[in-house]
């Protein structure tokens, strides 16, 4: 429970970096778009603005003033280096001018100016704030504005209208918020099943940890306990001989053999875990080996009732670590006699294909249900516990297999027989 606990905090911590992280990258790149989209949207007012102070200050009256001008605008502008000539600038429709005194006031010499007086009268005007562009509202309309000095000593502030712009602009943020919300909600949704996908090996992991720490526990309990109790017996009698407690002796003997096996088998199995596995891997005759081995098992198949049959037809040497391999085969050969009933056959078959070394080793015995194929090489795994605890095994030898067969690169796999019992193929390659 509490493992489940730790991954769900775990899940919900992934997904909240993912979004924190995402946020930050869409704020930075929304804010990079809209500084770009909106310098593009107000260039043209922008560029009607200079080109109407380059326009001014080439009229008669300012060209004193204009050889000693420099008008600094958003974008420094020299009007010596400008590539359009002042003569070539037509006047803007969309340009309103105001004329002010020197103390910013309106000046209402005219019929425009009395209007543009009734009007812009509002309108925010800082006489030390020239030739740089500025925004301002006028009555709830936007307007872009530059102020510049005549040579006369008066003011005069150039307004153009971009409702337009500021329109798009609105709609354009708009647009980015939303594209951005719907990419972070995505984002949050593909951040959750990678989540998932992510700690599913983990979850695995602990499932299997926990239910190997029970099994393991139920294995080490098991002969400790028989032992504990024999030797019990054993102190209730000290003056009891040998030959009286033999039977309790002989159990605790076969139980500490059996102990000593499973903690031989976690310690392999530990290794495994760690890469610790390390093979010595040199060229080896492999038929010849299981012939040999062979020949030893068929003397225990013999007084069991039971055949062991060889068929060697690879006939090459493969690169590979001889004493694991032989472990490989001991394992194999060990399970098929041990679940193949009396008078059936083992067969041991090795040959070539695919440019591989194929060992087959089929029994004719209890056989193997199509659930139980993919446990198999789970560790303390056993189809039908109390009768695996009575044959002697605890579900750690195809396990052990297993993992040999990996550390050479090969393949392992349980099958059906064509006719009754289970066939195991391990594939290797030649080097």
């Amino acid at each position: 429970m509490n493992e489940e606990k730790q991954v769900k905090r775990q899940l919900v911590k992934n997904m909240l970096l993912n979004l924190i992280a995402f946020s930050i990258i869409f704020y930075i790149l929304g804010t990079a778009i809209y500084t770009q989209f909106n310098n593009s949207l107000y260039l043209s007012a922008d560029e009607e603005l200079k080109n109407s102070i380059i326009r001014e200050l080439d009229s008669p009256e300012n060209k004193s003033h204009q050889q000693n001008s420099k008008i600094q605008t958003n974008d420094e502008i020299d009007f010596e280096k400008n590539q359009t000539k002042p003569e070539n600038i037509e006047k803007s429709p969309r340009l309103i001018f105001i004329i002010r005194d020197e103390q910013g006031d309106i000046l209402e010499e005219d019929e425009d100016n009395n209007k543009l007086s009734s009007i812009f009268k509002s309108t925010i005007f800082n006489k030390n704030e020239l030739n740089s562009i500025y925004e301002t509202e006028i009555e709830g309309y936007a307007y872009r504005a530059i102020n510049y000095k005549n040579s006369d000593g008066t003011y005069k502030q150039v307004l153009i209208n971009v409702d337009a712009e500021k329109t798009i602009a609105q709609k354009f943020i708009k647009n980015l918020v939303i594209s951005f919300s719907t990419s972070l909600i995505a984002i949050l949704i593909a951040s959750y099943i990678l989540s998932r996908k992510t700690l599913k090996p983990i979850i695995e992991s602990w499932k299997r940890q926990n239910r190997f720490i029970q099994d393991a526990s139920h294995e080490l309990r098991t002969p400790l306990s028989i032992i504990k109790v024999k030797q019990e017996n054993l102190l209730e009698n000290p003056e009891s001989k040998i030959i009286d407690n033999a039977e309790d002796i002989s159990i605790t003997l076969e139980e500490t053999n059996r102990l000593t096996k499973l903690i031989k088998d976690l310690m392999e199995l530990a290794k495994s875990d760690t890469d610790q596995l390390k093979l010595n891997k040199e060229e080896i005759d492999f038929d010849k080996e299981i012939k040999t081995l062979a020949g030893m098992y068929q003397d225990v198949a013999k007084t069991e009732k039971k055949t062991l049959n060889v068929d060697l037809k690879y006939n090459e040497k493969i690169y590979a670590d001889n004493n694991k391999l032989k472990q490989l085969l001991v394992i194999l050969m060990d399970n098929s006699i041990k679940y193949t009933k009396e008078g059936n056959d083992i067969n041991i078959k090795t040959y070539k294909k695919d440019n591989k070394f194929v060992l087959e080793v089929e029994d004719t015995g209890i056989g193997i249900s199509k659930e139980a194929i993919d446990h198999v090489f789970e560790r303390f795994y056993r189809e039908e516990k109390s009768r695996n605890r009575q044959k002697g095994g605890m579900g750690l030898g195809l396990s052990i297999a297993y993992n040999i067969v990996m550390a050479h690169r090969g393949t392992i796999k349980f099958e059906k027989n064509r006719d009754i019992g289970t066939k195991v193929i391990v594939t290797l390659p030649k080097k």
